[in-house]
């Protein structure tokens, strides 16, 4: 009965061990939060990296890779250390061990675990631990998304003066990349809409959206493993993920929009600036 139970739904076991693993991962990061960090820098003064970040890769990449001995890996701090980010059809996971290194490092109290499985390049689970908030987000491709085991819902606003925006300024401040940021910002709070916000974590902004709580997030420069989990706990939501340009979305492409409706999508696409940045699966 097992066994036939496995054939029907083969990823459950992967879910299981990936929450299980995300949630002490939380522990781990909360714990450390209490703690004075060792902080380096990599890309720009802005892109920060904590010996915690490393430490939190290794120990979820060694569980999986115990558990799951032929899946592939696509890690922040793994690929930082020269490791390559394709993505194959192998069931891959991908992984952000600390979305919101500069927030964990001010200790400002959005950060979180990101754990994203795809099969066939086709995202399977998405998981993003919120874990100051003590927030498990969860998905499966075709089962919904859930917060603490609560379904979870877009709110459905179609209407762009009337929605609550989500980005960031990210890490890149080289000044023609911060004005395009800065000007894209200005072009949709005038349009007039409600707001822009900014929590300093992809994966947490992602969820916000997914929860009815912000109707879109956009941002260019950011990762795979940014990405991965979220905007499938978007769609599931109900939410659309789309490119910035308004095309189909791409894990590699380092840019995504999300949103309550696909008019808001569109609308934003219409709207910002692209500003171009290398794809995840090409080498410098």
């Amino acid at each position: 009965m097992a066994s036939k139970c496995a054939a029907s739904d083969p990823w459950q076991d992967c879910m299981e061990v990936a929450v299980a693993i995300a949630r002490k991962a939380g522990a781990v990061i909360c714990d450390a939060m209490r703690k004075e960090q060792t902080v380096q820098i990599k890309s720009s003064p802005a892109d920060l990296v904590t010996e915690t970040d490393q430490n939190v890769e290794k120990m979820i990449i060694g569980t999986l890779k115990e558990k799951f001995p032929s899946h592939s890996f696509i890690g922040e701090e793994s690929v930082a250390d020269g490791a390559a980010s394709v993505l194959t059809d192998n069931p891959t996971w991908i992984i952000d061990p600390i979305d919101g290194t500069t927030n964990f490092v001010h200790r400002f109290p959005f950060v979180a675990v990101s754990i994203g499985f795809s099969v066939n390049k086709q995202s399977e689970i998405g998981i993003v631990y919120s874990c100051m908030e003590d927030k498990m987000y969860t998905a499966r491709r075709g089962q919904g998304a859930f917060c603490n085991g609560q379904q979870l819902k877009v709110s459905g606003q179609e209407d762009i003066s009337k929605a609550l925006i989500v980005t960031e300024l990210g890490s890149n401040r080289t000044p023609e990349v911060l004005k395009t940021v800065l000007s894209n910002m200005e072009k949709l709070i005038s349009i007039p809409s409600h707001g822009v916000r900014a929590l300093g974590t992809a994966a947490v902004n992602m969820c916000m959206v997914a929860t009815g709580g912000a109707d879109a997030y956009y941002e260019m420069g950011i990762h795979c493993w940014d990405m991965a989990a979220a905007t499938l706990i978007v769609s599931e939501a109900g939410g659309v993920v789309l490119d910035i340009s308004g095309g189909p979305f791409d894990l590699m492409s380092r840019r995504v929009i999300v949103a309550s409706s696909r008019a808001i999508a569109e609308r934003i696409a219409k709207e910002v600036q692209i500003i171009p940045f290398q794809r995840d699966d090409q080498k410098e």
